[in-house]
């Protein structure tokens, strides 16, 4: 299998198809598969400081995660997602080394999944706070500092 291509793109530059795709990805893995009736289309995704990072193949996204510009500098990082045909191939590990590259050395949170605390923090993470449920799976808040 061919190695999915990166990109990086804010909003304004997403093509209609390009931005449908990957709400489908996303709807697809947190509203379907994980049966959370959530509001995915929370407004945040078109805020001109966000940024969407997605691996491709076959022009398609197979793994996505967005990066917000949250108040005092902060960056959030979030709906990391990897496709079910590929997960396991370290798509999701190639885009969190991505969005960190973006990120540069300002401050960055996540509130993540949490049976994936370890895997972030293969990347730098520490827990910032108490385990919390959001739509009936355990969160964790973390935070990375640089």
């Amino acid at each position: 299998m061919p190695s999915p291509e990166l990109r990086v793109a804010a909003f304004a530059d997403l093509d209609t198809r390009t931005f449908h795709d990957l709400l489908r990805l996303r709807v697809d893995t947190f509203v379907v598969e994980q049966e959370c009736a959530y509001p995915e289309l929370d407004g945040r995704d078109i805020e001109p400081g966000t940024r969407h990072l997605w691996l491709a193949l076959d022009g398609g996204p197979v793994a996505y995660l967005r990066i917000l510009a949250d108040p005092g500098g902060v960056a959030r990082i979030g709906r990391v997602v990897v496709a079910p045909a590929v997960r396991g191939g370290g798509h999701a590990g190639r885009l969190m080394a991505a969005a960190l590259a973006e990120i540069g050395d300002r401050p960055c949170v996540l509130d993540a999944q949490s049976h994936l605390v370890d895997f972030y923090a293969r990347h730098g993470f520490t827990v910032s706070g108490p385990e919390y449920v959001e739509d009936g799976i355990p969160h964790t808040p973390m935070h990375r500092h640089s």
